[in-house]
């Protein structure tokens, strides 16, 4: 025979919840409290229901009932950088001067770059991280234009026609 289902007192926050529910997350988590104890689904027969795994279902339950209540919407996802080396400020304050360099007509050099940013951080960066942390500040890569701007048409066309073969 199965184990009593835990969380009987939290049944009335979770009920409360099941109303204020926001978001599909949210929604499951409260069925995965509520059907086991009101319904007395099995932890199978609840996963079932709300679409996850059982281990999954398992794991909301328990982040509910220890928490004593609903998951705070305000909390931000699971995404993001959590591996970063420096904050979206810093790494902005970081390449302000390459970037002011290459505003007067200087090139960036992303060797450079990555020179400076070992020394910032302190440890080995590969190239595709320096280009990785460009194009988050909106540099890209410009390619060289297949011929001069300031070519003289006319010019050409008269030296061709003129020129010695």
């Amino acid at each position: 025979m199965a184990r009593p289902s835990r969380g009987r007192e939290v049944l009335q926050k979770a009920n409360e919840c099941l109303r204020k529910a926001k978001t599909v997350e949210e929604l499951r988590q409260v069925q995965a409290v509520i059907l086991p104890l009101e319904f007395g689904l099995t932890l199978e027969q609840t996963a079932s229901a709300i679409g996850k795994s059982i281990r999954w279902t398992s794991q909301l339950r328990s982040e509910f009932i220890r928490k004593g209540g609903c998951q705070s919407t305000d909390k931000p996802g699971r995404g993001g950088r959590r591996r970063q080396n420096m904050t979206p400020q810093e790494e902005a304050l970081f390449l302000a001067p390459f970037f002011e360099g290459a505003k007067i007509g200087g090139i960036l050099v992303v060797g450079g770059i990555r020179d400076e940013l070992e020394k910032q951080i302190g440890r080995k960066v590969a190239l595709a991280s320096v280009y990785n942390l460009l194009h988050r500040h909106g540099w890209r890569k410009l390619a060289p234009d297949k011929r001069n701007a300031k070519t003289d048409e006319e010019a050409q066309t008269e030296w061709k026609k003129n020129s010695r073969r």
